[in-house]
């Protein structure tokens, strides 16, 4: 075990590491570093199992950074743990193409867990990894063969401990006695406009303890002792999430220690030189790391890379006991789908009777479901509205581990988050419901699941205004461009319950990013021409439905979700007049956008310029693929408490409307 000689170089190393990161980046957070190194420092050498040879060994322990401004902290434990982070790289902090951005990034360094820097996104995120072990320990451990026995340790600041998120997700983990989630508070009591008091006056420790945890706490962030002894305690807590109270000092040692003005800012060479005389640290050179300071986290890394070992025997003398069981975990870990996993899709035809997508999608859901044990996920209080029930299946619980449906409770933001936690295992594939309106709470967790590439899907349900009687407040009407907005986010709003099971058939396959399901609640009815094109037509994006006649249209009708049937009616009327109609099935834009320019324009020919699109929700984004000379039959405002069909009148979403539309748009010839 290190001495706390070799603790203080360390920890010194760490705090300066973080200093120069940021005194040559002339950008960054020095203060939280330099309270936090020795808690972090010991989280590291004394608890935390990991390998730095294999950093996705699964059941590594997860270290969470919560409070992602503090990530020359996390880059300096990377390096100093042996991960391929060199100090080359430390020196190119923040700066283009390096490996040490402003904030933790998952997939770009190695060695980190997850994206943070959203206040409360990476606690959020760390109980679905706890969970997601949960899980996974229910499915594959074994009596005296344990597989999924690790822990996530989370950092995380006052600011995270704010955000609204942090209380969700914490009610949520307190609920489900998650004993190895272990948070470590950095209590230090400031914030970027000053001391926590301006803003925050609440009994955190009671808030927590409330909801189901075990409250420990440290009075000085540097008395290693102290500090060690709650580890000890909270690694030893297996019936309850822990959260240790730590009281620190941000920017300590400097001459701006306990004060806002570290947090966000270089100490500047002044100040700098100050603060390496305070703690004993050489002025030269910068980037300095003594051999030593490397000592206990060889020790650590070694002892982590036995535990490796030791699973991967556990794992071998599984495999000659449960062949079936340990194929199963390899696959999942590999991201593959079990062979013959798309004949479980259901097949509809024009000869069943109209159904919601939201119904549709719920079939598929549970076709998929029987296939897929990897599938996972719940609603947030809405599992019947949003048909995301899997039939038969327990409830995840503390006594029911392996269950693979969670009951979120109205937790949207912190859903959204913990679904990201569930995904990083990499054995597990989540999908999370709730009403298309509230995708705004779930936002800054979306962005990051695309940031991340984490195959996350969206089951977002009641996606118009033809929800009808509860009114504009649950009618979206922005949130579908605010969707398509997203880098890295498949939107699919499909036409009926032939699209839906396309899009299910996309979502489920997807390795690289999230998908969002937009769908119906009120009944829609299955296309003929769906049943025939839908599995091309969806995987593109978009396609030709149906045309009156070959040939260069002379009016082009667009749609998606519900008003393509009403796109497909119109468009029937009009060619009556001799007029050569397409109408158009686009579900997916960011899907039909990545197509070749060839099928682009053989589905939306350059010379008709007469385009028409229609979508009960804000125009914004459309005009893409209508042009500067097309129209669309969208909302500018919110909508009203009606049933649907007096909605549709009111809006203009009838046949009789949109064909007067068209004709002021393309004249009889």
């Amino acid at each position: 075990m290190p001495t706390h000689e070799s603790d203080a170089l360390a920890i010194g190393t760490l705090r300066f590491l973080a200093v120069d990161m940021v005194e040559a980046a002339a950008s960054g957070h020095p203060g939280a570093p330099l309270g936090l190194a020795p808690l972090a420092h010991l989280i590291w050498t004394r608890q935390l199992r990991f390998d730095p040879a294999d950093p996705a060994w699964p059941d590594r322990d997860r270290f969470v950074l919560s409070c992602g401004h503090a990530s020359a902290l996390l880059y300096g434990l990377l390096h100093l743990a042996g991960y391929d982070l060199p100090v080359a790289e430390l020196e190119r902090f923040r700066q283009l193409g390096s490996r040490t951005p402003g904030h933790p990034e998952h997939g770009h360094t190695p060695g980190v867990e997850t994206t943070t820097g959203p206040l409360g996104q990476g606690l959020a995120t760390a109980v679905g990894m706890a969970m997601a072990a949960r899980m996974l320990g229910g499915r594959f451990d074994r009596p005296g063969r344990p597989l999924f026995g690790h822990r996530v340790w989370v950092v995380a600041s006052d600011g995270d401990l704010m955000e609204g998120i942090s209380a969700e997700a914490a009610s949520l983990a307190g609920h489900h006695r998650l004993g190895n989630l272990k948070v470590f508070w950095d209590d230090n009591r400031i914030s970027i406009d000053g001391a926590t008091d301006l803003a925050f006056s609440e009994d955190v420790g009671a808030r927590f303890a409330a909801q189901g945890w075990r409250i420990l706490r440290v009075d000085d962030g540097n008395d290693l002792t102290a500090l060690e002894r709650a580890l000890d305690e909270a690694a030893a807590e297996t019936q309850r999430p822990v959260l240790v109270a730590v009281r620190t000092h941000i920017g300590y040692g400097s001459p701006r220690q306990d004060s806002a003005a570290v947090h966000g800012t270089p100490l500047g060479a002044e100040a700098a030189r100050a603060t390496r005389e305070a703690l004993g640290w050489p002025a030269e050179p910068r980037f300095l790391v003594p051999d030593a300071a490397r000592a206990p986290y060889r020790e650590a890394a070694s002892r982590g890379a036995a535990e490796h070992a030791a699973w991967r025997e556990r794992l071998a003398g599984l495999a000659g006991e449960e062949v079936a069981a340990v194929a199963e975990l390899e696959r999942r870990l590999a991201g593959r789908l079990p062979d013959g996993w798309q004949e479980a899709l259901p097949d509809f035809s024009a000869a069943d009777p109209a159904i919601a997508t939201r119904a549709a999608s719920g079939k598929v859901l549970n076709a998929l479901a029987a296939r897929l044990p990897e599938l996972v996920g719940g609603s947030a209080d809405l599992s019947e509205s949003n048909s995301t029930l899997i039939k038969g299946e327990e409830p995840f619980s503390p006594e029911r581990p392996a269950g693979r449906y969670v009951h979120f409770g109205v937790r949207e933001h912190a859903m959204g988050a913990i679904a990201n936690g569930l995904a990083l295992s990499g054995a597990l594939r989540p999908f999370v419901g709730t009403f298309l309106i509230f995708s705004d709470y779930m936002r800054p967790a979306i962005r990051l699941a695309a940031l991340m590439g984490q195959p996350v899907v969206y089951v977002f349900t009641h996606d118009s205004i033809f929800l009808g009687e509860d009114g504009p407040t649950h009618q979206p009407i922005g949130q579908l461009p605010a969707l398509r907005a997203i880098p890295g986010l498949v939107t699919l709003r499909p036409a009926d319950a032939c699209e839906t099971v396309q899009a299910w058939r996309l979502a489920a396959g997807r390795r690289d990013g999230p998908t969002a399901l937009v769908l119906s609640r009120q009944k829609l009815p299955v296309l003929a021409e769906t049943a025939e094109r839908a599995r091309q037509g969806v995987a593109r994006g978009g396609y030709v439905l149906w045309e009156s006649a070959p040939g260069t249209p002379d009016l082009i009708l667009l749609a998606t979700g519900s008003e393509v049937a009403l796109a497909l009616d119109a468009g029937r009327q009009l060619a009556a007049g001799d007029r050569r109609v397409r109408v158009v099935s686009l579900p997916s834009f960011e899907l039909f956008a990545a197509q070749e320019a060839a099928w682009r324009d053989a589905v939306l020919p350059p010379a008709c310029r007469r385009r028409l699109a229609i979508e009960a929700a804000s125009p914004f984004g459309w005009h893409r693929w209508v042009g500067a000379e097309g129209e669309v039959v969208a909302l500018d405002g919110f909508g009203a408490s009606a049933p649907a069909e007096d909605l549709a009148a009111h809006f203009g979403f009838t046949v009789e409307a949109v064909v007067e539309r068209a004709l002021r748009l393309a004249p009889a010839p």
